[in-house]
């Protein structure tokens, strides 16, 4: 198959509004690039479904995507990653980059204490998730934390507050802090709740997501297959360059993702 054409747009898909966290990495990182970004959100949470529905509903996001002309496709969600990332390199032909829970950087700190993984129950029960276990659970001891729910908190637009903080004392409520040395996100949605995590567990504890991990392996796949945009002035971060689409409620969801990409572009983490 013909390469895609270099000024061609890279896609972009989430669940629902957690992939914004990704895509603020992106447009810092390659502020040149143009965008497409799903949001699933009529079908969000994919954690809580069945292996065939997210694999499903991720093929057709990826046809969604692929029928507006994309040159990459980043899948910014684990779920998605962890079900459907083979099924979906299968199909296309372009550059497709997933996420993985940040287990190795946080193994890779050294730093005396347990590691506790926040994700989606079906996240954590995946196969993927399972050989990161396997081969960096002799290194540190890893404890996987299902979070069933907050996907939805965030969606509906919660990501500070007296509900999250709840929230996220119940979650913790049987974990011993100080015994910590980091929390993994190992959900893009979660990033939207750094600040609160940080404020529950303390400053010493690391709190750390996998999306720069993901943003450099874009950039690098794109330099290689030369498909990297570049451009004498470099653009201000900002949405627009970035086409915005929902299977949800666009005068809820679309609002939402600016938000988000807003809070997160002049974030300092």
């Amino acid at each position: 198959m013909e390469k895609p054409h270099i000024e061609l747009p890279i896609g972009v898909f989430d669940s629902g509004v957690g992939g914004i966290s990704v895509l603020a990495k992106m447009l810092r990182a390659l502020p040149n690039e143009k965008y497409i970004y799903f949001a699933d959100s009529k079908y969000a949470p994919y954690g809580v479904r069945s292996l065939e529905e997210v694999r499903e509903l991720s093929l057709n996001a990826v046809d969604f995507l692929c029928n507006q002309g994309i040159k990459a496709l980043v899948v910014a969600c684990n779920t998605a990653t962890s079900v459907a990332i083979n099924h979906i390199r299968e199909k296309l032909s372009i550059p497709v980059i997933g996420m993985e829970p940040a287990v190795k950087p946080a193994v890779e700190l050294g730093n005396e204490g347990k590691i506790v993984v926040m994700a989606t129950p079906l996240t954590l029960n995946q196969h993927k998730f399972n050989l990161l276990l396997h081969r960096f659970g002799e290194q540190a001891e890893i404890i996987p934390l299902p979070c069933p729910g907050l996907v939805e908190l965030i969606e509906n637009g919660h990501t500070s507050g007296e509900e999250i903080e709840k929230y996220l004392r119940t979650l913790f409520a049987d974990a011993d802090v100080k015994s910590l040395s980091s929390v993994v996100l190992g959900c893009t949605h979660y990033i939207f709740v750094r600040d609160e995590v940080t404020r529950l567990v303390g400053p010493v504890v690391e709190v750390i997501d996998g999306n720069c991990g993901t943003v450099k392996h874009l950039e690098r796949t794109l330099a290689r297959e030369g498909l990297l945009l570049t451009g004498s002035e470099q653009q201000v971060p900002g949405d627009a360059n970035i086409r915005f689409y929902t299977s949800g409620c666009e005068s809820k969801v679309i609002p939402l993702c600016k938000r988000l990409l807003h809070t997160a572009l002049f974030s300092t983490v």
